[in-house]
């Protein structure tokens, strides 16, 4: 007759490592991780869940008894050694001084800033301040939590959340057990999530709220294969009852609740200690998946590694000079790289971090005065919209006054670029030197003239405006194109906004500018380490700087490849290391002397090679050139250029109704209490701003459709990092763009 199990001990009940084999036919291990039995189990053999039952002894067949012994294997603890340090030096392991993983840079931060604030979170109920101790310690005890739950090293774990505290503490908590997360904002929809959480291979899910919960529930209990869910904010009983019984939910607090005494157990048991076999998180392991937002196509799982995010955090600094106190408002969600790469930095810093959100950012920057704003280049186009709106309303000797100063400004600073050397050029020969003595002395003394004019618009306007920003050192812009208008605004009025490039296949960050290099234009140089260089799109050879071409990177932070997916991955990632970005740039050619002898080295990305419209002429067109001269209008809202093999360029346009109506009134296009524009008034106001904003561009607009509702996620249209999905909206609009041409 074989023998049962034996229950853990009530010492080790919570946090036992011990796993006990019973080899009944048919039956499959049993992992005991404090008192909770793991779900891997055949049914008829569980120890919870409709049709389960205790363990028992298998009935005796006639009179013939069998005895086999039962063995007792060791559990796989994962752990980050230097987050785990002082544990282990208890349990008589070594421990390391140096961070070999994401995880262990909380002990140092906890080490150094202690009780001040990291974290404040005021939107979420309840409202959260978190210091450093309390965030190293949330993250160890959601980390163990999960280890009681069963995960296991390289285990995947589907995350689908957006900013907030919690998210931090159960991202570090899945990374700090060696499992990998595979990360997704709240907003993408039921079928997106299912397809990543099904591709991925993930094993169990974390999710956001009741609400989200309640949304997927259905769908996932029915197809996906879940050992457990978490569920970050609310209560159990905003859960709807569609859910799996034999699936498990637990709260954020259950599962730190779970972790805090596991801990002490494991602390307090030498037993336990012995019942682990221990093994350091490598550099190289996989840290997180995170699927691209697919604006050219289906989304795919970059694997990021802890040595890709590492480097990103140890080279940071030379890009964002942040000190203890400095306080940073935090609006993109951080499952999105860019954001999620910068929080991990910033955190070794001692900052004060606050979450917000569209909704609350204008109040919130008056209000927190942050130092320093991460933030996509939408949210800076925004910003300069409502200054721009806010002038065009003020009385006309005030708007003709700001208007006067801007552009002032702006042409002061052009001068300025242009005699201190930070003029971007992409001329190859080396300028004269009587040209360029030329050109040094003229716009000095230009700039001369125009400085008193801009030193007054400082203190009479541009104070006003910086104050109603609030951000007194720098906003970050990444993920995306900044306009060169928003770009040169900001610049005039003294808020610095330092420019980057990256992509998610490189964690995300390739170059950027710095502080004491912020060149506008650009994106600055390379991060340390990195190689960069432009090949021709045809026959790979490298092109001399100035030349245009693919850009192409290599270096620390180049991702391990696509999950699943090795024809992506040598797609796109050579055999030597270079990885093809699929952007079109140039380099800046080096010069000593000149308008660009600071420039030389840095990246000028044009937009994506795939963008290209290439018109039945043979001439090919970058839209992005385009389209950011038409959103300096502010009739319109979003533009899609449009004209692949046609003989003449195209769009879709989404106006800015309320400002449409605003200019038809203008204009005396309508009567002045009338409420609606006709499509025929609409269109004309809008040629007429294409023809004013596009007058300097290579190539014009022709025919245009115009849309009632805007581009957005929820509609499919949009990417979670707001960018249009240029591909979808040509298809979905493919009739309607052939009839603009008939």
């Amino acid at each position: 007759m074989s023998s049962s199990p034996a229950a853990p001990s009530p010492s080790s009940r919570l946090g036992a490592a011990v796993r006990h084999r019973s080899r009944f036919p048919g039956s499959r291990n049993v992992y005991f991780f404090g008192g909770f039995a793991s779900k891997l189990l055949t049914p008829g053999l569980g120890t919870g869940g409709r049709g389960g039952s205790p363990l028992r002894r298998r009935p005796r067949r006639g009179f013939h008894v069998s005895c086999e012994s039962k063995t007792e294997e060791k559990l796989i603890r994962r752990f980050p050694p230097y987050l785990e340090g002082a544990l282990l030096t208890s349990v008589g392991e070594p421990a390391s001084n140096e961070w070999k993983s994401i995880p262990d840079l909380w002990r140092d931060s906890a080490e150094k800033y202690g009780d001040r604030i990291a974290l404040v979170d005021p939107y979420h109920d309840p409202p959260t301040n978190m210091t450093y101790q309390q965030l190293e310690q949330g993250i160890l005890e959601f980390s163990e939590g999960l280890r009681v739950i069963g995960v296991k090293p390289d285990e995947k774990l589907a995350f689908f959340a957006d900013n907030s505290s919690r998210w931090l503490v159960a991202d570090q908590g899945m990374m700090a057990t060696g499992a990998i997360n595979v990360v997704r904002g709240s907003r993408s929809s039921t079928e997106e999530l299912m397809r990543i959480y099904q591709h991925s291979e993930s094993v169990g899910l974390t999710i956001d709220s009741p609400d989200l919960f309640n949304r997927i529930a259905k769908v996932f209990f029915k197809e996906a294969a879940m050992r457990f869910v978490i569920v970050l904010w609310g209560d159990k009983s905003n859960l709807s009852m569609e859910q799996n019984e034999e699936i498990p939910v637990y709260t954020y607090h259950e599962i730190l609740n779970l972790g805090r005494e596991s801990r002490k157990t494991f602390l307090a048991s030498k037993d336990t200690w012995e019942s682990y076999q221990y093994q350091a998180i490598d550099t190289d392991d996989v840290a997180a998946i995170i699927y691209t937002s697919g604006t050219t196509g289906d989304p795919k799982g970059v694997m990021l590694t802890h040595r890709n995010l590492l480097h990103q955090i140890n080279h940071f600094s030379d890009i964002v000079p942040a000190i203890p106190g400095d306080r940073f408002l935090s609006i993109l969600p951080p499952w999105h790289i860019y954001e999620r790469a910068c929080e991990y930095f910033i955190f070794t810093n001692g900052i004060e971090q606050m979450y917000t959100s569209v909704k609350y950012l204008k109040e919130d920057l008056r209000r927190y005065q942050p130092h320093y704003l991460l933030a996509v280049p939408l949210i800076y186009d925004t910003l300069y919209s409502a200054i721009q709106k806010q002038i065009s309303s003020s009385s006309a000797a005030r708007r003709l006054v700001a208007l006067a100063f801007i552009k002032i400004s702006m042409t002061f600073m052009e001068c300025k670029r242009i005699y201190e050397g930070n003029y971007v050029t992409r001329d190859r020969k080396q300028p004269w030197f009587l040209l360029s003595l030329l050109y040094f002395f003229w716009a000095r003394s230009i700039a001369a003239i125009l400085w008193p004019l801009h030193m007054i618009a400082k203190k009479v306007v541009y104070s006003k405006i910086r104050s109603a920003i609030g951000i007194s050192k720098a906003g970050i812009s990444g993920g995306g194109s900044l306009p060169f208008y928003v770009d040169q605004f900001f610049e005039a009025i003294g808020v610095m906004i330092q420019n980057g490039y990256g992509m998610t296949e490189c964690s995300p960050v390739i170059a950027a500018r710095l502080p004491g290099s912020n060149v506008i234009g650009t994106c600055g140089h390379p991060l340390r380490y990195t190689e960069v260089k432009i090949v021709d799109p045809e026959t790979n050879e490298v092109l001399p700087h100035g030349s245009k071409g693919i850009i192409k990177v290599k270096g620390p932070q180049v991702m391990k490849g696509y999950f699943k997916n090795p024809a992506a991955t040598s797609r796109t990632l050579d055999k030597d290391g270079w990885l093809d970005t699929g952007d079109i740039g140039f380099i800046i050619p080096e010069h000593s002397l000149g308008r660009s002898r600071h420039c030389g080295g840095m990246i000028v990305p044009e937009g994506r090679a795939k963008d290209t419209i290439v018109l039945s002429t043979g001439e090919n067109v970058e839209p992005a050139e385009l389209e950011e001269a038409a959103l300096r209008s502010s009739l319109i809202q979003q533009i899609v250029v449009v004209g692949q093999d046609k003989r003449r360029l195209g769009a879709i346009i989404v106006p800015n109704s309320e400002e449409i109506l605003l200019a038809a009134k203008r204009n005396s296009l309508i009567d002045a209490d009338a409420s609606e524009v006709s499509l025929e008034t609409a269109k004309n106001l809008l040629r007429e701003e294409l023809t004013t904003w596009t007058s300097e561009c290579p190539f014009q607009v022709g025919p245009f459709l115009v849309l009632d509702e805007p581009f957005t996620i929820e509609g499919g249209f949009m990417t979670p990092t707001l960018k249009i999905r240029r591909d979808r909206v040509v298809a979905e609009f493919k009739e309607q763009i052939d009839k603009l041409y008939n």
